[in-house]
């Protein structure tokens, strides 16, 4: 490993904690204070180190230095720090021609009252009319050759990103939607420029207009970015279930065209020889966020010090061997199995926008297409022994059969409980459970990157215990989120409650409360004649009675601390920063619990799932 040019504060010890950021989000009120502020910044971030960029914790540090010297409120943090981090990327967007830019407007700059813009599937469909600032930027950055899109900062922005259109994003927010949407792509070395809303109100709001267009007009400069990004192997993961990657690493073995006529009915349209075959790779390529192959490539570039990071990376990615890219598939073969599964034990109806598979070919045929992805991912190993080494294909194939032994137990377990007519749950068991459905999978991909750049024994112990506390932390938040009916998971708010599923929340509320209160918390679980809105009402009362949701996210930060407190200690730097970032990706913590919400007709479906990418029970 490289020595990287850091900075002492960029190779410190973690300090996780559990963030309260809805004070910090004043914005100054002269545009004489922003100015002498951005003014500072600029000079603050052109003495910064190039190659790294700055992690949050740092940034937080800075400008909190910067506004006590500058006797301004604690309050001003959220703004601050994004126009440091702008100020930052200034480099590396001049180093990327405007096409390959993206320039992100807000739809809340439009005249509340009288625009005539409809919206599409990307957003807001603007039209020229002069009548508000957006017209104004739009056609600015759009004679320059940008990409435009007026829209909030949502998931769409990262795809965009990764599916290789753009390299680069610009863009005019609130600071609510850039603490939630942008962090995500700042951590990934994504080069991002924003300038933030005058106000957070959904209508009518202002910006500081030439802000905007000095940030469009940011000159291109033929020469490489010096600045570190994950982008290239999020690009790689993404690009592996493209067909033709497809086609040349895992290719069909059977001819699937249809032995009859088309009549449109998916069962009877099939090649029955070819059908497992044909279900399993279109499902293998449907969707999903690729970010365990991800794991596998980054932590292999991170150990062998390939530069899959630097300037050119994508190149980099492109030449990692067959080897790798198939057992970074491998993994992800697995989890799409697993999916498959799970689909049909808790028995839900759509998957990647699409019926689940036991719903659109049976459930015999999808229990198939599950086993037959599970033989394919070792598959996908074992075909390239001579390659990496026949030992080398032994480790990582025992380790994937160990870590599916333990998810199927952990799964197992959930399934038993729920089946059961007791539904008596201590935390320790909750946590248990967790620690094995979990933590394998984050296991497995960082092992897998690990053993395919050489022997790794001293890491065995560090990663079990990382994956295990980054596993574990990763489920209660997820339990969390069921609450908050989050886009990020396929489910329904409570699902895991109204699922019977053993959740930490659950232990935690049976350990809370009295026993006539428990009596009460499991009849809610399983009675199904009192309106299901009342029933997530009063256990959710329950669940704040007992204090649930306060000692989760305490749970949350000490194993979020156990897992940096193990990456503190890494080698080298490259891996220990990717252990960071996992953490701060795996874990978004934006989003927080508010147990004043009551579900109503207007916010709750009793039965209409809120379909996203992935969910793992």
């Amino acid at each position: 490993m490289t020595t990287n040019t850091v900075t002492e504060n960029q190779t410190a010890k973690r300090k996780s904690r559990r963030r309260k950021t809805a004070h910090l989000k004043m914005v100054p009120s002269t545009k004489q204070l922003r100015e002498d502020l951005r003014q500072t910044c600029r000079e603050i971030a052109a003495g910064l180190p190039r190659d790294i960029p700055p992690t949050k914790d740092e940034l937080e540090a800075i400008c909190r230095k910067v506004l006590q010297d500058a006797g301004q409120p604690e309050g001003f943090l959220g703004w601050i720090m994004v126009v440091l981090s702008s100020e930052f990327w200034t480099e590396s967007i001049k180093t990327i021609p405007p096409g390959r830019r993206l320039f992100l407007l807000p739809h809340c700059l439009k005249h509340s009252e009288g625009c005539p813009a409809d919206y599409d599937e990307f957003g807001l469909a603007c039209k020229t009319c002069g009548a508000c600032s957006i017209a104004d930027f739009r056609s600015i950055a759009e004679e320059m050759g940008y990409k435009v899109l007026v829209a909030e900062g949502s998931p769409i922005v990262l795809k965009i990103i990764i599916s290789g259109h753009v390299d680069a994003i610009v863009g005019v927010a609130c600071l609510n939607v850039l603490e939630k949407a942008i962090d995500k792509i700042l951590l990934a070395g994504i080069p991002c420029m924003a300038v933030p809303l005058l106000s957070s109100d959904c209508r009518n709001t202002s910006v500081d207009e030439d802000w905007v267009e000095q940030m469009i007009r940011v000159p291109f400069e033929d020469r490489q970015t010096e600045t570190r990004s994950y982008l290239h192997l999020m690009r790689a993961a993404n690009q592996l279930f493209e067909p033709d990657a497809m086609s040349r690493l895992v290719p069909r073995l059977r001819d699937d065209s249809p032995l009859t006529e088309a009549s449109g009915d998916p069962v009877d349209d099939l090649n029955p020889i070819a059908a497992t075959e044909s279900i399993a790779h279109d499902f293998l390529a449907a969707g999903g966020k690729h970010s365990r192959p991800f794991i596998t490539m980054a932590v292999y570039d991170a150990v062998s010090n390939t530069g899959a990071t630097l300037a050119g990376g994508q190149a980099v990615v492109d030449g990692f061997s067959d080897a790798v890219k198939r057992t970074a598939m491998a993994i992800e073969t697995f989890h799409k199995a697993s999916l498959v599964h799970d689909d049909i034990q808790d028995n839900d109806a759509f998957r990647y926008g699409e019926q689940t598979l036991h719903r659109k070919y049976g459930v015999s045929s999808a229990i198939n297409v599950g086993d037959y992805l599970i033989g394919l991912g070792y598959r996908l190993v074992s075909r390239d022994r001579h390659e990496m080494g026949a030992e080398t294909a032994a480790d990582i194939l025992d380790y994937m059969a160990d870590a599916h032994l333990r998810l199927s137990e952990g799964q197992g377990a959930e399934l038993i409980w729920r089946d059961s007519s007791s539904k008596q749950l201590k935390p320790i068991d909750a946590l248990k459970v967790y620690a094995l459905k979990t933590a394998p999978a984050f296991e497995s991909a960082v092992y897998c990157g690990l053993r395919l750049a050489g022997p790794c024994d001293e890491y065995l112990e560090p990663i079990k215990q990382f994956c295990r506390n980054l596993g574990v932390a990763f489920q209660i938040l997820n339990d969390l989120k069921d609450w908050e009916s989050d886009q990020d998971n396929k489910i329904t708010v409570g699902s895991d409650l109204l699922g019977g599923r053993p959740t930490l929340l659950w232990a935690l509320a049976l350990e809370g409360l009295n026993s006539e209160q428990r009596e009460e918390l499991i009849s809610l679980a399983v009675e199904s004649e009192n309106p299901t809105r009342n029933r997530l009402n009063r256990a959710r009362q329950l669940y704040l009675e007992a204090g649930v949701f306060d000692t989760a996210y305490r749970l949350i930060d000490k194993h979020q601390r156990r897992a940096e407190e193990v990456a503190d200690e890494i080698k080298p730097d490259e891996l220990r920063r990717l252990m960071y970032y996992l953490v701060d990706t795996v874990l978004d913590r934006t989003m927080e619990v508010k147990p004043t919400i009551e579900f109503t007709d207007l916010s709750f479906s009793e039965v209409l799932p809120i379909i996203a990418p992935e969910s793992h029970h």
